[in-house]
């Protein structure tokens, strides 16, 4: 749980909560996410944004983590794992959702102002603020530009691991559907 005074608002509260505890114990994000709501007593329009920023950061991590990998210099896995969530929910809000910058950048210093350290507010600050000088076109073609093959392009172009790409390419091969991989990995993520 996100810990000690914050100003993070209630809804983004729950919202790391749930891809945190997804990360860290493999929750099962729907069934967590009603109770979190439940618990925190968010409002209609409130427990709306919970859902649609846990449910959209979970559906596109892989993507985000490319952004955040380019956008910080250092691989994803050299990010503190709750400061990674941090950058993973406001890379939603910035890249997929109408909110507006300044308060998508604010909400995540502030969010991990309340899970990081001092050094890690400055972090997420530079991370966020280099992702909001290029729009999400921008970012979408810097994501496959930096891909090493067309497979790892259609996995980060659908948030999809390269392993699940490559079965369900597989299965649609035995098949004779391998040419619906685009559009099964589109739909999986819609």
């Amino acid at each position: 749980e996100v810990g000690g005074p914050s100003t993070v608002s209630p809804a983004r509260r729950v919202a790391y909560e749930v891809v945190s505890a997804v990360r860290e114990s493999d929750a099962y994000a729907n069934l967590l996410l009603p109770v979190r709501i439940r618990r925190a007593a968010l409002s209609a329009q409130d427990a709306a944004l919970a859902t649609e920023l846990a449910y959209g950061t979970l559906r596109m991590s892989g993507y985000y983590d490319r952004v955040i990998e380019l956008a910080a210099g250092r691989p994803v896995s050299a990010i503190d794992a709750p400061i990674l969530d941090v950058l993973r929910l406001s890379v939603h809000q910035l890249l997929s959702m109408r909110v507006a910058t300044h308060a998508a950048v604010n909400e995540g210093v502030d969010m991990a102002r309340a899970v990081g350290s001092r050094s890690a507010t400055g972090f997420v600050n530079g991370v966020l603020r280099t992702i909001t000088r290029t729009e999400p076109d921008g970012w979408r073609q810097r994501v496959l530009d930096s891909a090493a093959s067309d497979d790892e392009r259609l996995a980060l172009e659908h948030s999809h691991p390269l392993w699940v790409l490559r079965a369900l390419r597989q299965a649609l091969a035995r098949e004779g559907r391998a040419d619906e991989l685009e559009d099964l990995l589109r739909a999986d993520n819609a």
